[in-house]
């Protein structure tokens, strides 16, 4: 009989509090009742007239606009910012800098939201750009919020790296520039990945900083569905949120199959290196043994 145990049944807890009201939601999107409390069978009528909420397209498509922009300059910002803080030491104002970049990691979202909205109306008087405020300054917002944790990610990868490589390469001639791009990107490839997904799911959940940033006409998901709930929960929202899950489920599973092709296609490469040291080995070893005998 298999014993009781209590890591295990945590552990299930855990995950069934997670994902139980992710699945009671999708279920509920196939609800055929108005009341979304109630019951009435089957239906995907609210699947359909999702096609009709020309509002709830339109922000929907904003918001994954919006994300993937953010997800390209938040991985780039954040690894050049990852490799300054790991590769370049020795600098005044490295603390500093450390400080800075991590800032929006422990900075409330309501702060960050209004010093980007305060930084937004003076700039506009100043400069006068921005004119307005939309998925600009939304975008950078989020790049701003976003970058921090891909510092995070990259920080921790290039720290593993063995720089007898990038050395290796420099020795035979390779400018920074091309080790940085032929060797360093390629290592810490799962980690951009990674932070680039965590920074799309960051910018297309984010309801605090688009509030403060944004103006009429550019209101994104999160912005529609709270608007929304204040009157009732409405079935459209169910079925919005399950398109939402299958999104971003999709994504991670595309994104986990390539970081474990990328860890494969790693493993065999080292393997290969050891197998051809090692027949190269045997076969110096071989031809000093046959010259010794001659």
């Amino acid at each position: 009989m298999r014993r009781f145990s209590f890591s295990g049944f945590m552990l299930g807890a855990g995950l069934l509090f997670v994902y139980l009201p992710m699945l009671i939601l999708v279920i509920y999107s196939f609800n055929g009742s108005k009341l979304v409390t109630v019951w009435s069978g089957w239906s995907i009528k609210w699947y359909a007239s999702l096609l009709d909420n020309t509002q709830l397209i339109v922000s929907i498509g904003r918001s994954l606009e919006i994300a993937c922009y953010t997800a390209v300059a938040a991985v780039a910002l954040g690894t050049l910012a990852a490799f300054v803080l790991t590769r370049i030491t020795n600098f005044k104002g490295r603390t500093l800098f450390c400080g800075l970049v991590t800032a929006p990691l422990v900075m409330p979202e309501v702060i960050t939201g209004l010093s980007l909205l305060l930084l937004f109306v003076a700039m506009a008087q100043i400069i006068g750009w921005p004119q307005e405020r939309g998925i600009v300054t939304i975008w950078i917002a989020h790049t701003t919020f976003c970058a921090a944790y891909v510092v995070v990610l990259v920080s921790a990868r290039l720290r593993e790296l063995d720089l007898s490589i990038e050395e290796a390469a420099m020795d035979l001639g390779a400018r920074p520039w091309k080790v940085f791009f032929l060797i360093t990107i390629p290592m810490i490839a799962p980690s951009l990945v990674a932070g680039g997904m965590m920074s799309f799911v960051l910018s297309l959940d984010d309801l605090v900083l688009a509030s403060f940033v944004s103006g009429p006409g550019s209101t994104t998901l999160p912005m529609a569905v709270f608007s929304a709930m204040r009157l009732g929960v409405k079935p459209e929202i169910n079925a919005v949120a399950s398109l939402i899950l299958l999104i971003v489920s999709l994504v991670t599973f595309i994104v986990w199959l390539f970081i474990r092709r990328a860890e494969e296609m790693r493993k065999k490469a080292v393997q290969q290196t050891i197998d051809e040291a090692a027949t190269d080995n045997w076969l110096q070893s071989d031809k000093h043994s046959t010259s010794m005998f001659f």
